[in-house]
């Protein structure tokens, strides 16, 4: 019996269904134990479901023009579960015809056969994305005399893998809906201090309701004050040495929720810096004025992918080099006065401290390393960037049918839609 011929009619034994038999051109509500010919000749169609059903009612919808591949037909379920989620089930084959049972609130709406084919028609999975934001990192110190302080990585937090920064367990996944704006914001590095300052704090990154804080600046080594604390951060800012050469605190790292590690307190003998905290370790965890280590998060495939680490501490004198944490900047070479290097951008690293060797004036500190945004979901999805935002790599395959984006800079909206 050809379904533009039925009033009423049974489906591969299933039970009555009402057949309207004029077809769909537009939006609409379908209406519990109907079959809806859908026609999406002319553009794309959202059917939304019933909101009021009861359990073993049911729905037929057939793509009638064999356009869906072109056109979809969207099966809103509203505020009611759809195979146990709110997610739209999207028909996007040419032919499709999907049966609907109301199986009862806990998993709402069932696919339970493609009509005539005695298969399930197909759905759209859950937009379950994995994330990685990382905040920008700080600057190190500047100086005139003396030893500054490393500058903390950005803050770490991440749902991929088993450990977030500052050593907590990874974070859930986002679960979100398509055809929804949702902000990225890549923080900027901080700069160095100029002379006798302490380094600038990073700015945060954020990904939808994850928000990530910029790391904290490293200490000046002069100071009467508190300048010569390490500043507190995503990750803190290692202490300089202070104007009366006595030992000086990191700055903590952020408690609220934690993304880090503390920076390193200074040492007057030999006059070092602290090290900047990183998203891994703390700062000096390894000898006076090391920035500490970032974390390896391998979202985007491959291994050895570390983001936040801190800024190695300056130093007075002539001593071998410090290192920074992984992606913090190292401190110059010995017997060299200047500019602490950089951090490394995308990875939120922390700039390490200005150095003296005893003459040639005031040095700056080094800048931190910009922040970075990743996210990972099913291949099923597609990306669309708004304006104002950078990406380095989008909709990429990576694992086993996902894909993932980086956001490098600046600040806008996302939204996901089907590929």
């Amino acid at each position: 019996m050809a379904f533009t011929k039925a009033t009423f009619d049974y489906l591969d034994s299933g039970g009555l269904i009402n057949w309207q038999t004029t077809a769909k051109t537009s939006a609409f509500t379908a209406v519990s134990g109907e079959g809806y010919l859908v026609d999406t000749s002319s553009a794309a169609i959202t059917v939304t479901l019933p909101t009021s059903p009861s359990a073993g009612d049911e729905i037929i919808i057939v793509d009638y023009a064999s356009n869906a591949g072109t056109n979809n037909i969207t099966l809103d379920p509203g505020s009611l579960n759809l195979r146990g989620a709110t997610d739209d089930l999207v028909l996007s084959t040419n032919n499709q015809t999907a049966r609907l049972l109301y199986s009862g609130a806990t998993k709402g709406w069932l696919v339970t056969t493609e009509a005539g084919a005695g298969s399930a028609a197909a759905a759209a999975p859950d937009l379950t994305v994995d994330f990685l934001v990382v905040a920008g990192g700080a600057g190190g110190g500047g100086t005139v005399s003396d030893a500054p302080g490393g500058g903390g990585a950005g803050g770490l937090r991440t749902s991929f893998g088993a450990t977030s920064g500052g050593g907590e367990s990874a974070l859930s996944q986002l679960s979100l809906s398509t055809a929804t704006n949702y902000t990225v914001t890549i923080g900027s590095g901080g700069s160095g201090g100029v002379g006798a300052t302490s380094g600038n704090n990073g700015s945060n990154s954020v990904f939808s309701t994850i928000t990530s804080t910029g790391g904290g600046g490293g200490g000046t080594s002069e100071s009467s004050g508190s300048d010569d604390h390490g500043k507190t951060g995503g990750s803190g800012g290692g202490g300089g040495t202070g104007l009366s050469s006595s030992v000086q605190p990191g700055g903590s790292a952020t408690s609220s929720p934690v993304q880090g590690y503390s920076g390193g307190q200074s040492d007057v003998s030999p006059k070092r810096g602290g090290g900047g905290g990183g998203a891994g370790e703390a700062g000096n965890t390894d000898g006076i004025g090391h920035g500490g280590d970032g974390l390896e998060v391998n979202i985007n495939g491959g291994t050895g992918n570390y983001y936040a680490g801190g800024g190695a501490g300056g130093y007075f004198g002539t001593t071998a080099t410090l290192p920074g944490g992984d992606g913090g900047g190292a401190s110059l070479p010995g017997g060299s006065n200047g500019t602490g290097n950089s951090g490394t951008a995308n990875t939120g690293g922390g700039g390490s401290a200005a150095k003296r060797s005893g003459g040639g004036g005031s040095q700056n500190g080094g800048a931190g390393g910009s922040g970075i945004v990743i996210v990972r979901y099913p291949d099923y999805y597609d990306i669309t960037v708004g304006s104002g935002l950078t990406t380095g790599t989008l909709n990429t395959a990576v694992g086993t049918d996902e894909k993932y984006t980086t956001f490098t800079a600046g600040t806008g909206n996302i939204t996901f839609g089907a590929a």
